[in-house]
């Protein structure tokens, strides 16, 4: 890789390969950083993280990334009446989740209570895809087809979920 000054720009550019990050357009990289690569982690390994006895009880239903008015957190729903067992443990929850990702990602975790059974509940999210109509707008409003098409697919697995 090779460094050279671009004379009829400001900038430096980098000749050689680029990362797959710095390729995708930036309104891709700007749904993909909101809408949370944490997120999608927290889900893929939850009975990891919380145990398989607290995995029957509850599931995450939001993250929120920290911004400088609060500080980023999860949001956890659980069965009433079990809210005791996962505020013991917390912590180890926290732990767990700030070291698969190297760093401390989630600062704290919210409790929200729901009756009846979890798998009614988790069918009652606010979401049904993962790419709200604000994005779905931001996806149309790319101009390469490809893209666009493999974002569309990326939410369509997402939904499988």
């Amino acid at each position: 890789m090779e460094f050279k000054n671009n004379t009829k720009h400001r900038y430096k550019t980098i000749q050689g390969l680029r990362s797959f990050k710095d390729a995708l357009p930036t309104k891709v990289k700007n749904i993909i950083i909101k809408k949370g690569n944490v997120y999608s982690k927290i889900l893929d390994n939850w009975r990891y993280v919380v145990g398989d006895e607290l995995f029957e009880i509850c599931y995450p239903k939001s993250f929120k990334n920290s911004n400088r008015f609060g500080d980023s957190y999860l949001n956890i729903m659980v069965k009433r009446g079990r809210e005791v067992e996962l505020e013991y443990s917390k912590k180890v929850i926290l732990q767990k989740i700030n070291n698969y990702f190297d760093g401390e990602t989630v600062k704290r975790i919210k409790l929200t209570t729901f009756d009846g059974d979890l798998e009614k509940a988790k069918e009652k999210r606010t979401f049904k895809t993962v790419t709200k109509n604000r994005y779905i707008k931001k996806i149309s409003g790319i101009k390469n087809d490809k893209i666009k098409k493999s974002l569309s697919e990326l939410s369509k697995f997402f939904n499988k979920k």
